[in-house]
């Protein structure tokens, strides 16, 4: 079977006309590169070369195989190129999942200074709830992710980062006036967010578990996609939603917005998340560390 070291062989040796500069070329002996022509001609029972006393000449068989040898090795360089790439700050796809409001962690700003170190690095990032980041990482289809706890976690390291609390918001200011407990979430008329997930949402499983403790079932009388959604109906007196500190402090919280705390402190628990046992490619940890520093300074600032 004809082998790319044969067909590198052979081009070389009808670039340079000798078995000794092609040799060169390949940090091998002239030995081996003529032993890898001889070879490739004895597969097919034709000669390649007319071996002159001065230089190699191709014969009407090496014509014919030459564009072909030619395509064939430098298709393998390329490819060999872009696995390299993976490994590498030089190129590849860094692939990252960010929880569904990571702009109110400040994360907006991640992938332009990425780039500007790294330009030849392409970036996908894909901006789910926690639910839908965990899966894909665990699919495979993303390398890793920020999310929220808890998720499902097989086959995934969990790295929790960070807290951020989870506050009422109402544009009644007498429902703002004490912290909130589990009865007065069942009471109230409910706007929630990121309705394709539903209760599987990792904020609205902890007030679920929370209610079911206390014989209590909490239902959404309004779903929406986005947070920004339930926060206008909000702010138009339609119900109540759950926000976390950092959407409640964001310029994206309508002015008659009111907010307060639960009486059992309730918090959302930030993490990144890998594959248990997948490697990450150089261009993914990178971004997957500036991610962590953005957010980590977010809270400190």
């Amino acid at each position: 079977m004809t082998t790319l070291n044969q067909l590198r062989a052979f081009l070389l040796s009808a670039r340079t006309g000798t078995f000794t500069a092609a040799a060169s070329e390949m940090g091998t002996t002239q030995a081996s590169v003529s032993e890898l022509v001889r070879r490739l001609e004895a597969e097919y029972r034709l000669d390649l070369f007319v071996r002159g006393s001065r230089k190699l000449v191709l014969t009407a068989a090496g014509r014919e195989l030459l564009p072909h040898a030619s395509h064939s090795v430098e298709a393998a360089d390329i490819g060999a190129d872009a696995l390299r790439s993976l490994r590498s700050l030089g190129g590849g796809v860094a692939t990252f999942g960010l929880l569904r409001n990571a702009n109110y962690y400040l994360l907006s700003g991640l992938v332009e200074p990425f780039l500007e170190r790294h330009p030849e690095v392409r970036v996908r990032l894909l901006g789910l709830n926690s639910v839908g980041v965990a899966a894909a990482v665990a699919a495979g289809e993303l390398e890793a992710g920020l999310v929220v706890l808890p998720i499902d976690d097989s086959g995934l390291r969990v790295t929790p980062l960070m807290r951020d609390e989870v506050l009422l918001a109402t544009s009644d200011p007498e429902r703002a006036a004490a912290p909130a407990t589990i009865e007065d979430l069942a009471a109230t008329r409910l706007v929630l967010y990121d309705a394709h997930v539903g209760w599987r949402d990792p904020t609205r499983r902890q007030l679920s578990e929370r209610a079911q403790l206390r014989g209590l079932k909490l239902e959404a009388w309004v779903e929406v996609e986005h947070v920004e959604s339930a926060l206008s109906l909000v702010s138009r007196g339609v119900g109540d939603t759950v926000i976390c500190q950092a959407v409640a402090d964001s310029p994206a919280c309508p002015d008659n917005i009111h907010v307060t705390p639960f009486a059992e402190p309730l918090y959302d628990t930030i993490a990144l998340i890998q594959r248990e046992n997948g490697p990450l490619s150089p261009a993914t940890a990178e971004l997957m560390q500036s991610a962590r520093e953005m957010l980590m300074r977010g809270r400190r600032e």
